[in-house]
């Protein structure tokens, strides 16, 4: 297991990471197995520059022979950090920073073994209005977006896809066949984002199920701001729920606020 100190500081590593040790399982017809866990604290909102609050994860989703997974509570954490060291396969553990401070109830008898396995997608919440898919730091925003919405009875599911590589469609797929509706958020940018991989999926999925376009609700597609516009960058309460709008048809910041 090896520790990447900051995301932006991955990149020195991309080409043995993607060129290397992603493929080598497969270059020699399964002989070598590859059983590396790479931690990397990842995503902003701490107060830090550039190269200190990235989200570089699209880059290594795209790579075929690497697991990417991300957490988002304590619980997970604990469970998901022995499968990926369990995996013969290279897994990329994305560690949400701004969550490090969290406190959860951590119950140290889960036998990893059995617990969720670290690709598959879990609901969080039971909703009949919306799906919104989060993952990592943003999927503790997704369940306040939730709870914010319900004060107007709106309904929202909320998935968190744990998984990056491979996405666990299911549980999204289920959801959004009940809904009608998907938002998808993440602090990386929008364009090659994660979150249009999962849109273009559903899609593809539940296209005569859709009420509406799916939603992205991302980061902007410039370098990383600095620490005092930050909050302005990644994706809050408010723009989630703006998004939740827009895929309800509501009054929203991009058909006004009127309606």
């Amino acid at each position: 297991m090896v520790e990447i100190q900051f995301d932006g500081f991955i990149y020195p590593a991309f080409d043995q990471i993607v060129s290397q040790v992603a493929k080598l399982h497969y270059r020699t017809r399964g002989s070598v197995k590859m059983p590396i866990t790479i931690r990397v604290p990842f995503g902003g909102g701490i107060g830090s520059p550039e190269h200190h609050s990235e989200s570089p994860e699209a880059y290594f989703t795209h790579t075929s022979g690497l697991r990417v997974v991300t957490v988002a509570n304590p619980q997970d954490a604990y469970t998901v950090i022995q499968q990926a060291i369990a995996s013969d396969d290279p897994v990329l553990y994305f560690e949400p920073k701004r969550r490090y401070h969290d406190k959860g109830e951590v119950d140290e008898s889960v036998d990893p073994g059995s617990a969720l396995p670290m690709d598959k997608a879990r609901a969080l919440t039971d909703g009949s209005d919306v799906t919104l898919v989060a993952y990592g730091p943003l999927v503790k925003t997704a369940l306040d977006a939730a709870s914010a919405a319900a004060d107007e009875g709106i309904s929202i599911e909320v998935i968190d896809l744990r998984s990056l590589a491979p996405v666990d469609y299911e549980p999204v797929v289920a959801s959004v066949r009940k809904t009608g509706r998907l938002v998808v958020t993440h602090e990386a940018g929008q364009s090659g984002g994660l979150g249009a991989e999962v849109a273009a999926s559903i899609t593809e999925r539940c296209f005569y199920h859709l009420e509406a376009a799916p939603v992205r609700v991302t980061g902007f597609d410039i370098p990383y701001p600095y620490s005092k516009l930050e909050m302005h960058h990644l994706p809050g309460l408010d723009r989630i729920l703006d998004g939740v709008d827009r895929a309800l048809g509501r009054p929203n910041s991009l058909s006004g606020l009127e309606g």
